[in-house]
């Protein structure tokens, strides 16, 4: 495991949703209509928000466990194993069968850090929960569910909601699920390309998550600050600046941390906002879909020097 150790009084986490395989490459420009370019360099790795906001999670300290649907195949086993050595324990709905395990075609732009993506997803999975999937969520002191693999996503929300468990939501684009899912999260972190059924922009869909009963809504915008609106109230706070060179997974950390600092005892909106922006910035500024996670277990995150 390359990340620190687990302590026994770890915070767990649980994560909820899309696991993929992830061959990126950095291109100093991306390939036009019938071009072909060689890429500077390549990564392989395991991919999807809610695997990425687990390994963030299990790279601050925490023990993480990923939901997914995977089924058997080498394409899955690279996934697994790929997640055991960053420290997530894999629970597969999906185990004895054969799926199209999702693998994503990312490529980084080298000047900027901006990537595309290419991938099948899993938003219309059919993959059901485990059936101990209330006893996976009895210690957990956070869930994150990102809204693939909408059945799986469905339960543990309501299962979460059952136990007054922290329910963070992924919520980067609108997906089938998450009308399904946002009615119990006590948590949603938007994107700021996230927008609920009939709103024009992230401040309206800010106001009627608000209205729908979600205690706290965060809204991303990159290198911009971020919004936030709880309990009648509502701010912004900025980001550090930082020389972006990949910005691929920044959210995923983001929404990692966030889960992270959620479990910390007496930790403030403020305080979480700030660190996981502090952890979402570092990301953008190193190379590598794992490089970076290097000396993040460490209290520095979450308050501000």
């Amino acid at each position: 495991m390359r990340n620190a150790p687990v302590s026994e009084k770890a915070p767990v986490g649980v994560f909820v949703g899309l696991a993929t395989l992830d061959v990126i490459h950095r291109v100093a420009e991306p390939p036009g209509v019938n071009e072909k370019v060689t890429a500077t360099e390549q990564f392989v790795a395991a991919g999807g928000p809610a695997a990425n906001a687990a390994v963030t999670f299990a790279a601050l300290g925490g023990d993480a466990m990923l939901v997914t649907a995977l089924g058997d195949g080498p394409v899955a086993d690279l996934i697994r194993a790929d997640l055991a050595e960053y420290g997530v324990r894999v629970v597969d709905a999906a185990t004895g069968t054969t799926r199209a395990v999702p693998v994503s075609a990312v490529s980084v732009v080298e000047a900027t850090g901006d990537r595309s993506v290419v991938s099948l997803d899993a938003v219309n999975s059919d993959a059901e929960p485990p059936a101990d999937l209330d006893d996976l969520l009895a210690g957990a002191g956070v869930v994150l569910v990102d809204g693939h693999h909408p059945k799986i996503a469905g339960a543990a929300a309501r299962l979460a909601a059952a136990r007054h468990t922290t329910l963070v939501v992924d919520a980067g684009r609108w997906k089938p699920a998450m009308g399904d899912v946002i009615p119990h999260a006590t948590d949603v972190v938007c994107s700021n390309d996230f927008r609920t059924p009939g709103a024009d922009d992230s401040r309206s869909t800010a106001a009627a998550l608000a209205r729908g009963g979600v205690r706290t809504v965060v809204t991303t915008h990159g290198p911009d600050p971020v919004e936030w609106w709880s309990g009648g109230q509502s701010g912004s706070l900025p980001v550090p600046p930082v020389v972006a060179v990949d910005t691929l997974g920044a959210g995923d950390a983001f929404h990692g941390a966030y889960a992270y600092f959620s479990t910390q005892t007496g930790t403030a909106l403020a305080e979480r906002i700030e660190g996981s922006a502090r952890v979402a910035a570092h990301r953008c500024s190193v190379v590598g879909p794992r490089a970076w996670l290097s000396g993040l277990p460490n209290d520095s995150w979450r308050r501000a020097p």
